[in-house]
């Protein structure tokens, strides 16, 4: 199922242009001449004049003991809110920092501009509104050396300030999957990895990158896990280390892809990436992989949709409950893997339940009980128990976990 190396299992959609191609060889000549980077940090920017500097001051301030040499190429995708500006300065002050402009075309093509423009041994990215820790890199380059895996992957915090407060929180499958350090893994022995659908959190093999031609899908906001899909898919071995090496901000202004869950486009787009994903494990053929992104990977973001289906503010509910509804019963129900079946929470397979049976209205009076009593008391009570439709395991509900429900809560798990 993993491919041979230098055996594409994707394929890269969009390009830069010729004068961008050259210029990205003459850099890599030059990075040659004059002695490769250990690590090249790609960074897509695009009006985040309020983050980036913060961003970058952290990747400047990274720790150097196990990276002999820094290449950081920011690619400015267009800003016009004073970002590029800030770019330059930095560009100016700091030598190991290459700034790249071109005109608006998504994250996934600004990314992609920066692979090409890459020279170093290892490659990671960092999104520019995210700060990284400490020391975010030598455990993972250390490791590298060591296994000679194709990829390192740390643990990543959320981070959020509320009334001036640092709020730090985990999500419980990257506290799962972090729980221990496991060198020169298979995703074969460790398949709930194909939860881990960051890229910030990993440093890969250049090598290994463009050799695999992994790809990110162009105009999504969910572009990393198709990519990240076809990464683990592909490796021969990665290691998994303990460390925390990203902290994900938690954008107050609420314009970040996983905070916009009642438009069509997020919902059209987060159905087409699940699509993706299910074509990707399909395709490698492992019953255990399929499995697990089924039941533990795939329905873990669900609820949101579910919730955003029936507010009052969504777009357009009629035609979102439709597409909600049909990508409910083409991924878990017509593949013979009922929601109710899936390892999230009972409440979640409830609301699940509910879209599939058509029942909007069932989810609107389930979702103001959740609000009005909170989810325990909700759950305990709620009046489809004795429905003789309902799957006899959301039938007697003891144990819910609440917060997981409410999407007014920014983290996520």
């Amino acid at each position: 199922m993993r491919s041979a190396r230098g055996r594409s299992v994707g394929q890269r959609i969009g390009g830069t242009d010729w004068r961008q191609r050259t210029d990205a060889g003459v850099r890599r000549a030059k990075g040659l001449l004059q002695g490769r980077p250990t690590l090249s940090v790609v960074v897509p920017v695009y009006n985040v004049a309020e983050y980036v500097e913060k961003s970058l001051r952290s990747i400047l301030d990274q720790p150097r003991s196990e990276i002999s040499k820094l290449e950081v190429i920011v690619v400015d995708d267009g800003s016009t809110d004073g970002s590029a500006q800030i770019l330059r300065r930095l560009a100016a002050e700091e030598p190991c920092v290459t700034v790249i402009t071109q005109p608006n075309s998504g994250v996934s093509r600004a990314r992609h501009t920066g692979i090409d423009a890459a020279t170093g041994e290892l490659l990671t990215f960092v999104d520019p509104d995210d700060t990284l820790p400490h020391d975010a890199w030598s455990a993972m380059v250390r490791s590298l050396r060591r296994t000679g895996s194709d990829f390192a992957v740390g643990a990543a915090e959320r981070v959020a300030v509320e009334g001036g407060v640092e709020r730090r929180f985990m999500t419980p499958l990257m506290r799962r999957n972090h729980a221990e350090e496991r060198l020169r893994c298979r995703i074969e022995d460790a398949p709930l990895m194909l939860a881990d659908i960051f890229v910030w959190n990993k440093i890969f093999r250049r090598s290994f990158w463009t050799e695999n031609a992994i790809a990110f899908p162009e105009r999504t906001r969910y572009q990393d896990q198709v990519a990240l899909t076809q990464v683990f898919l592909a490796a021969d071995s990665f290691d998994v280390m303990t460390e925390i090496v990203y902290d994900w901000q938690v954008r107050s202004d609420r314009s970040s892809a996983t905070q916009k869950r009642a438009q069509i486009a997020n919902l059209v787009e987060r159905i087409d990436t699940k699509r993706q994903t299910i074509d990707l494990v399909r395709a490698a053929g492992s019953a255990k992989l399929m499995e697990t992104l089924l039941v533990e990977v795939l329905p873990i973001d669900m609820w949101e949709h579910f919730r955003a289906a029936v507010h009052p503010d969504t777009e357009d509910p009629s035609r979102y409950w439709k597409l909600l509804r049909g990508a409910v019963l083409e991924f878990w129900y017509e593949a013979g893997v009922p929601f109710e079946n899936t390892a999230v929470p009972r409440a979640q397979r409830l609301m699940a339940w509910l879209v599939a049976q058509d029942r909007a209205e069932d989810l609107v009076a389930l979702i103001a009980m959740i609000d009005r009593y909170g989810a325990r008391a909700a759950f305990q009570q709620h009046p489809w128990r004795n429905d003789p439709m309902l799957p006899p395991d959301l039938g007697n509900i003891e144990e819910v976990g609440g917060s997981a429900l409410l999407t007014r809560q920014p983290m996520r798990g």
